[in-house]
């Protein structure tokens, strides 16, 4: 009786061990399949090109710890909002400042702010799809720009 219990015991435990790894294990391509979905550029007429900011995008996405990405640029001036994966969280200050030199070395006559919070990243957000549609003007565009820069700083 006592035998009978023990392997019992023994068997539940191996399942349950079992079941955890192989629970675990199936996750981590379904995130890699998820990442590459997540690609957006922006293509519009509107007076500023966004092909810095899809460059941009295109740079941080290669990036192993980047999940996705929202950029919107003007004349001079970048902005980046970065998502980032769950474990990569810990590392964010190096996250961030690894894409700043990226994109500064890619593009060293723009000023680039950088953002990994996730208002930011919703803000971005909006705005590409606003120019997505062509909706804004060029005052709006500016306003809205100025609007997310201030955001961006008062966190840095």
């Amino acid at each position: 009786m006592k035998y009978k219990m023990k392997t019992l015991k023994t068997i539940l435990f191996l399942i349950t061990v079992i079941g955890f790894v192989s629970g675990c294990s199936g996750n981590s391509n379904q995130i890699d399949n998820n990442k590459n979905l997540n690609i957006s550029k922006v293509h519009t007429s509107s007076p500023i090109k966004q092909s810095v900011a899809n460059q941009a995008k295109d740079r941080l996405l290669a990036e192993e710890e980047v999940s996705d990405v929202k950029a919107v640029n003007s004349d001079k001036e970048l902005l980046v909002a970065v998502k980032v994966d769950n474990f990569d969280r810990f590392r964010l200050k190096s996250v961030k400042k690894q894409a700043q030199s990226h994109l500064e070395n890619m593009f060293p006559d723009y000023k680039i702010l950088i953002s990994t919070d996730q208002k930011m990243f919703l803000e971005l957000d909006q705005l590409e799809q606003k120019l997505e549609k062509d909706k804004t003007k060029m005052d709006s565009l500016k306003k809205d720009f100025k609007e997310i820069k201030s955001l961006m700083k008062e966190q840095t």
